[in-house]
C-alpha cells in the first residue's frame, strides 16, 4: 500500500450517489460535513474501504479522480491515517472539500467477488490517458444500465430486460484475450440462455484478437478507431438541444430505412435504451431543424470530466449543407461549458467518418470492435 501521490485517486459510492452528485455538480458526502474532507483511495488502498463499507454490494462504484483537477478547483489533499485499526504506515488522500464532478476521469461499476470481498481494479485511467479513458466509459455505461451482469471468460455479459431488442445493451463486453470458440459458446450460454434471438460481442483491448477467429465462423465484424478531441471552442449557433419525444421521429424513418425488416416492437426499444441511460448519466440530444422539422442529431453523452459524441446523423435529403459540422461543433462547446476537458466517439476503420472526424479536430487513440450474428434457429422436430 502507498502513502505516496499517485496519479489518479479513487473514491467509492453507490449508482444513487453518482446520480446526486452529478446533479448537484460536486461530489460532497456526509464525512466531508462530519469529518471535514471526502475519502479518497489509491488503487492499491481502496479494496480495504470497500471490504469494510461495501461488502457483497452489486451498486459500488469507483470514481476516477484527477488529482490535478482538485488542486486547480482549490481542494487540497492531504496524506492522513485512516481508521486506528488501519496499518499504522498507511495514509489515506482526503479530499479537503466538495470534489468537482468534472475532475471525474471515468466511472467504474465495482463488483465483488462471490464471497462478497473486492479485488484490486485492474483498469485505471489517468487524466491524459484518452484512451483508456474512451475504451471505458461506454461498456460503464451499458453495465450501469444493465438489469443483470454475468461474468463470462474474458469479460462480463449485459443484459437489459426491457430492451431485448437492443443489441447494444444485451451483449458480451470481452477486454481479455480469449479464444474465437469460447466467445461465441460464452455467447450462446449467456444470450442465448437469456432467449435472445441474437448474439454479440465488443471486443476491446486484447479481446481484439478474437474478432479475427469470429469472423472466420460467419460472425459479422465492425472494426472501429476510437477518436478523441478537446472539448470547448465555440458554438455554430445552428444547434438546439432538444428532448427524446422531439428526435423520435427522425430516428423512426432512419431506423425503417437502414435496418431492414425492423419491427415496430424493435424501434420502441431503440428509443427506450435511451430513457434507461438518462438516469445513469448526462445525457443531451442534439438537434438541427430545417423548416422546424429535425434533419441532423447526435447524442451527447457527459460522464464526469469526459463526454462521448454517439449517433450523429443527417437524413440523406439534407447532407452537404454542414449540418454534421455544427453538431460536432456544437458538441464539443457544450462539453466545455459542462466541465469536460475530452470528447471521444468510436468511427468504423474502413468508412468515410473516420477521416471526416479526423478533418475536425479528432486523433485515433485506440481501436475496438463488436462482432455479431444471428442466433441458429432452433432444430426441425
Amino acid at each position: 500500500m502507498t502513502s505516496t501521490p499517485a496519479r489518479t485517486l479513487l473514491h467509492l459510492c453507490t449508482t444513487a450517489d453518482w446520480a446526486a452528485a452529478r446533479a448537484a455538480g460536486e461530489l460532497a458526502p456526509p464525512s466531508l460535513a462530519d469529518a471535514g474532507f471526502v475519502h479518497l483511495s489509491t488503487c492499491r488502498q481502496v479494496t480495504l474501504p470497500a471490504d469494510r463499507i461495501f461488502r457483497g454490494r452489486d451498486d459500488v462504484l469507483l470514481l476516477a479522480i484527477d488529482p490535478d483537477a482538485l488542486t486547480g478547483a482549490g481542494v487540497p489533499v492531504r496524506w492522513e491515517p485512516g481508521l486506528p485499526t488501519d496499518p499504522p504506515e498507511l495514509r489515506f488522500p482526503h479530499a479537503y472539500g466538495a470534489v468537482p464532478v468534472t475532475a471525474v476521469i471515468a466511472v467504474l461499476p465495482y463488483r465483488p467477488r462471490p464471497d462478497g470481498g473486492f479485488d484490486e481494479p485492474a483498469l485505471l485511467p489517468a487524466a491524459a490517458d484518452t484512451a483508456l479513458r474512451a475504451a471505458v466509459l461506454e461498456p460503464s455505461l451499458l453495465r450501469r444500465v444493465a438489469t443483470r451482469e454475468v461474468p463470462v471468460l474474458g469479460g462480463v455479459a449485459v443484459l437489459t430486460a426491457a430492451v431485448p431488442g437492443s443489441r447494444q445493451h444485451n451483449q458480451l463486453l470481452i477486454t481479455e484475450a480469449v479464444s474465437a470458440a469460447d466467445v461465441a459458446a460464452e455467447a450462446d450460454r449467456v444470450l442465448g440462455g437469456a432467449g435472445l434471438a441474437h448474439r454479440r460481442a465488443m471486443l476491446t483491448g486484447r479481446g481484439c484478437a478474437a474478432a479475427a477467429g469470429l469472423g472466420e465462423r460467419g460472425w459479422g465484424i465492425e472494426r472501429l478507431v476510437t477518436m478523441a478531441a478537446p472539448a470547448g471552442g465555440g458554438a455554430s449557433g445552428r444547434v438546439e438541444q432538444v428532448d427524446l419525444e422531439t428526435l423520435q421521429p427522425a430516428w423512426v424513418a432512419m431506423w425503417r430505412r437502414e435496418l431492414h425488416g425492423v419491427s415496430d416492437t424493435d424501434v420502441a426499444q431503440l428509443v427506450d435504451r435511451y430513457r434507461l441511460e438518462e438516469p445513469e448519466i448526462d445525457l443531451r440530444y442534439l438537434a438541427v431543424r430545417d423548416g422546424g422539422a429535425v434533419v441532423s442529431s447526435c447524442l451527447l453523452k457527459i460522464d464526469g470530466g469526459t463526454a462521448m459524441l454517439d449517433e450523429v446523423t443527417t437524413d440523406p435529403a439534407h447532407r452537404g449543407r454542414g449540418h454534421g459540422d455544427a453538431l460536432v461543433q456544437d458538441a464539443r462547446a457544450i462539453a466545455g461549458r459542462a466541465g469536460c476537458d475530452l470528447v471521444v466517439l468510436d468511427a468504423a476503420a474502413d468508412d468515410w467518418p473516420r477521416h471526416w472526424y479526423a478533418r475536425r479536430g479528432f486523433a485515433e487513440v485506440g481501436e475496438r470492435a463488436t462482432a455479431s450474428r444471428d442466433a441458429a434457429p432452433p432444430p426441425i422436430g
